[in-house]
């Protein structure tokens, strides 16, 4: 392996983390196979065949769900897809049992039923049990529920839609600390840098741009602004690195613990909630072919990070760094500079980070962001940047943080208890960074 090109060996290597993601994603499929029981609008359709081919034309139908948002879009889509083959639907309920048994009386009042249509929770529910005993004249009626499907609840549409809005925000993050990390530094700030983006920018749309009432540009004014203090916070941390040369361990730690406090006092230990309905658009809107608009902003995101890192001197200069200092310095490298551009992206991304969590729930909090450097760290390294510097990809901490977000939602899944989960995630990163060590 040590003596293929360069270009191989990272090719086998990002080809080896997907590998790694799609067995994944295989092994939680498989137990997570459970049957499930449908009432999207595929299942109205298909129980409005079951109905037409019981009953007819002619079939007398009443529809029975409980006042569930679910349940109400199932209901309306049933009763469309009926009225669609001309299937008269006598009455909708929407309620509980003692409202279903109002609208069996009535219908046994009036002349009788053919079919009960019902979701999977609905058909359970004891007043269906005995029909001809409680209402002679329904004797004859079906009780008629869409089929069960079996599938993994892991590849589920809302799931895997709900792992890339969560990883959303660590992977936007990930892209500036795979910077500093191949320049061979570390940045243990931006956990707190997104409280404090969140909470500035939710503090400038209530005190300055009218709060609920915040027009567009009062929010994308506050969006910035929380994005440039944390960009200035970075260009700090760069400095201190820099020109005093102390460890950038010691000075992101420092940086951490000031700017979490700073977020705490700005907000008076509470959360910043007075923002319009609007500003929600950026964490929970989604405008391009339904995905996520928080999705597809870090997908964009990667695809100019990594042709920064492949096509540009600023990444040339990045791996130089990480990978001799001392020889990229006597090569032309501006070291200190490409450094203190590394850490200012890295604050800039964290305040974006931030913003997209404020958007996300609607509100500004100083307990935003904990721990979630560490998840950051470890999606780096498990996409195959090495913490000695001058080895990473882009696309690989792509892998990485979708790697991360997999193992958290299947443990989800399957149920393992939160202290379990931190025992696997601290063992994948013990992995990925003894794999590094093997490879050198």
């Amino acid at each position: 392996m040590s003596r293929l090109p360069a270009f191989i060996r990272h090719h086998l290597a990002g080809s080896g983390m997907l590998v790694a993601l799609l067995l994944l994603c295989v092994f939680f499929s498989v137990v997570t196979w459970t049957e499930q029981y449908p009432q999207d609008a595929a299942a109205a359709k298909q129980l409005a065949k079951i109905v037409m081919f019981e009953t007819g034309k002619d079939g007398r139908v009443i529809i029975v769900v409980r006042p569930q948002t679910e349940d109400i879009v199932f209901a309306d889509a049933l009763e469309a897809a009926l009225k669609n083959r001309n299937v008269p639907v006598l009455e909708i309920v929407k309620g509980e049992p003692k409202d279903a048994r109002a609208a069996l009386e009535r219908a046994a009042a009036s002349g009788g039923l053919d079919v009960i249509a019902c979701n999977h929770a609905t058909a359970a529910w004891l007043v269906f049990s005995d029909l001809g005993t409680d209402f002679p004249a329904l004797k004859n009626t079906q009780v008629l529920k869409p089929r069960p499907q079996s599938w993994p609840v892991f590849l589920k549409a809302d799931n895997l839609l709900n792992i890339a809005n969560q990883i959303a925000v660590i992977a936007i993050l990930a892209i500036g600390m795979t910077l500093v990390i191949i320049t061979g530094g570390i940045d243990l700030s931006v956990g707190s840098l997104i409280a404090l983006s969140a909470v500035v920018t939710a503090l400038i749309v209530r005190d300055f741009c009218g709060g609920v009432e915040a027009g567009a540009a009062g929010m994308l004014a506050a969006g910035l602004g929380g994005i440039a203090l944390c960009g200035v916070c970075g260009v700090i941390t760069g400095a201190f690195i820099t020109r005093l040369r102390m460890p950038p361990f010691i000075v992101t730690l420092a940086m951490m613990l000031v700017c979490s406090g700073l977020a705490y006092r700005l907000a008076e230990n509470q959360s910043v909630f007075q923002i319009p309905e609007s500003f929600v658009w950026l964490g929970r809107g989604a405008d391009l072919f339904g995905l996520p608009n928080a999705v597809a902003l870090m997908l964009l995101l990667y695809g100019i990070a990594h042709v920064i890192m492949t096509q540009t001197s600023l990444g040339r200069h990045v791996y130089a760094i990480g990978g001799n200092t001392e020889a990229a310095f006597l090569s032309g490298v501006p070291v200190n500079r490409v450094i203190l551009t590394a850490y200012a992206l890295c604050g800039l991304l964290a305040g974006l980070g931030g913003v997209v969590t404020a958007s996300l729930l609607k509100s500004g909090s100083p307990t935003y962001g904990q721990m979630y450097e560490l998840k950051v760290i470890a999606a780096v390294v498990v996409g195959g940047t090495s913490l000695s510097g001058g080895k990473g990809t882009m696309p690989g901490t792509l892998i990485g943080a979708f790697i991360i977000a997999v193992i958290e939602n299947g443990m989800n899944l399957t149920n393992i208890e939160s202290n379990s989960q931190k025992i696997v995630l601290g063992l994948v990163i013990l992995g990925a960074v003894l794999v590094d060590r093997l490879r050198k």
